[in-house]
């Protein structure tokens, strides 16, 4: 059977003519990127009281992108930039990362992923790269007129043994970038494996975990297009499988 992969969506608050309604959205770029790799997509809820029960029936995670997360986890204050705080999609995701990493289950952070690992590892975030980065460049290529699909700049990539590195197969990709906020302090027990031109942290991996990938960019996005970003979904869907497929312990 081919490995269920859950993905951490993004809720939305609506009002519609015939009521108020809390919704959970996914661009179809991730469960399309899944499926091509050999995976089964499936939404979670933010529901922290089911982490457990998710991830019995789970075989990998992806910690999604979305909004920003809201600073008092690292006792910071608001920034004026930043937004779209959602305190029930934090409380899940900061609660589910830790249990996914106790049982080794293959996991993946993708844009506002690597900061929520990065955070429940217990680090700390740059709240606005263009106020808080000296001599930062554009991390939100839309600013740019650049679609999503379109990559926009390199990352250089560590030339240790790492997931990223075995995956792309070379020392720098180009990426797209949608994103404000980076990661600051970095978390316990998480490398840093590659970086944008300007310093910001754009790959980091969990050496602990059999796979334990976490990148600043949207992969998912670019996926049907480059075979190199399509590998990284590859190698988390392969390690899930192989997860699936070992006796428990």
């Amino acid at each position: 059977m081919k490995p269920l992969i859950g993905i951490s969506p993004t809720p939305r608050e609506a009002d519609l003519d015939h009521g108020h309604f809390r919704s959970y959205t996914l661009s179809d770029t991730y469960s399309s990127a899944i499926l091509a790799a050999g995976g089964i997509p499936v939404i979670l809820p933010a529901h922290p009281e089911l982490i457990d029960d998710m991830l019995d029936t789970l075989d990998g995670v992806i910690f999604s992108g979305g909004g920003d997360i809201d600073p008092s986890y690292w006792n910071e204050k608001k920034h004026p930039a930043a937004d779209g705080f959602d305190e029930q999609r934090d409380t899940f995701e900061l609660q589910a990362i830790p249990k996914v990493i106790a049982r080794d289950m293959p996991m993946l952070g993708i844009c506002r992923g690597i900061q929520t690992i990065n955070v429940a590892r217990g680090g700390s975030l740059y709240q606005d790269i263009p106020d808080q980065v000296a001599d930062s460049q554009q991390h939100r290529q839309h600013n740019a007129g650049k679609m999503r699909d379109e990559r926009f700049h390199s990352v250089t990539i560590d030339e240790g043994e790492n997931p990223l590195r075995a995956a792309i197969g070379d020392e720098t990709a180009m990426v797209n970038s949608f994103h404000h906020q980076a990661i600051k302090d970095v978390g316990e027990g998480l490398e840093v494996i590659a970086r944008s031109d300007d310093g910001v942290i754009e790959a980091m991996w969990l050496p602990e975990m059999t796979f334990g990938l976490a990148v600043q960019w949207h992969p998912e996005m670019l996926a049907a297009q480059y075979p190199d970003q399509a590998r990284i979904f590859e190698a988390f869907v392969n390690a899930a499988a192989e997860k699936k497929s070992s006796p428990a312990e």
